[in-house]
């Protein structure tokens, strides 16, 4: 039974850690999207999960065709054309009032782009910046904005910090 389990995983193993990167990719974005679902953000656990698992599938299949491995040249171009294009994407988030110099939605764009990026590091394999990344992600947007709010009183006490 093991050798016939060895065997087979053996003949899957690209399969297999390319499923585990795409896993990684998605729960990664998920878990920074469960922070602006709870923030009641416009982008949350789905979008942010799709958008990390879309960057992993491009980047692989960008890397991997049919057993054919291309070079680093085709997966530096797949990863720019990503990064590129999905920071348009989240541009579309980022809302100016009219009449005010206010503006909101920087952090909800910020997350649709560094999603973007752990799916890309995901894809990669690179999996200690995949799981650090997410932490750091996690810590800033947790304690960011009351860390933001506190050296703003500090430093500024006749004014009161802009919410995002």
């Amino acid at each position: 039974m093991t050798e016939w389990l060895s065997s087979l995983a053996a003949e899957y193993a690209d399969q297999i850690e390319m499923s585990l990167r795409l896993c990684a990719a998605t729960i990664a974005g998920m878990v920074v999207g469960i922070n602006r679902d709870i923030h009641n953000k416009p982008i949350g656990m789905r979008t942010l999960g799709l958008v990390s698992l879309g960057s992993a599938i491009v980047v692989l299949a960008g890397s991997v065709y049919e057993g054919i491995h291309f070079g680093q040249d085709s997966a530096s171009r797949v990863i720019q054309g990503i990064m590129t294009g999905l920071g348009f994407l989240g541009a579309g988030a980022i809302l100016r009032a009219r009449n005010k110099m206010e503006v909101h939605g920087l952090t909800t764009a910020a997350t649709v782009w560094i999603a973007a990026g752990l799916g890309v590091a995901a894809a990669l394999g690179a999996w200690f910046v995949t799981i650090a990344g997410t932490i750091v992600t996690l810590l800033l947007l947790t304690l960011g904005k009351p860390l933001e709010d506190m050296l703003t009183r500090l430093f500024s006490p006749g004014e009161k910090p802009a919410d995002d």
